[in-house]
């Protein structure tokens, strides 16, 4: 009777033992499982604010290489907003157009009479949507989505007036 206790104790010890790492285990897992999402949300936002402060200092550096009087200007092309900055090289005029089209801020850089369009830019950088708007010297950039954000620029050679 006494060896049938002991044999008995020795199995709920047992038990008990494997029940304890079978816990050990599960906490485990969940704790890697947790931390996996964790780092794949981190991951998540930190290239969709990549993408919209990059777009925005992308074209704000571009505005201020191109700042020079009557040379930055806002207008439509086939119902999209354009980032218009000329520039004048060996006495012809060139054209720099930066826009949003088919999911991706593109620049198109041509002379004036080229004949090119919106199709021929090169994609720089992928984006949810991009909208342009000029009153006066203040432009103003926004990238739409859920990573959008707004800048405005101050021409300072008032640019945007010819």
């Amino acid at each position: 009777m006494q060896q049938k206790k002991e044999q008995k104790g020795q199995v709920m010890g047992t038990l008990f033992t494997m029940l304890l790492f079978l816990v050990f285990v599960m906490c485990a897992l969940f704790t890697v499982l947790a931390g996996g999402k964790v780092y794949e949300n981190i991951g998540s936002r930190m290239a969709d604010n990549y993408t919209g402060s990059v777009a925005l200092q992308y074209i704000a550096n571009k505005v201020r290489q191109g700042d020079q009087a009557g040379m930055v200007k806002v207008i439509q092309v086939d119902g999209t907003p354009v980032l218009e900055l000329d520039q004048q090289f060996d006495g012809r005029r060139y054209i720099s157009w930066i826009y949003y089209y088919d999911g991706s801020i593109r620049e198109l850089f041509t002379p004036e009479d080229s004949g090119l369009g919106l199709e021929d830019g090169i994609a720089v950088l992928e984006c949810e949507g991009l909208v342009f708007e000029q009153e006066g010297s203040l432009v103003t950039v926004e990238t739409t989505g859920e990573s959008g954000g707004r800048l405005l620029l101050s021409l300072r050679s008032a640019g945007g007036i010819k």
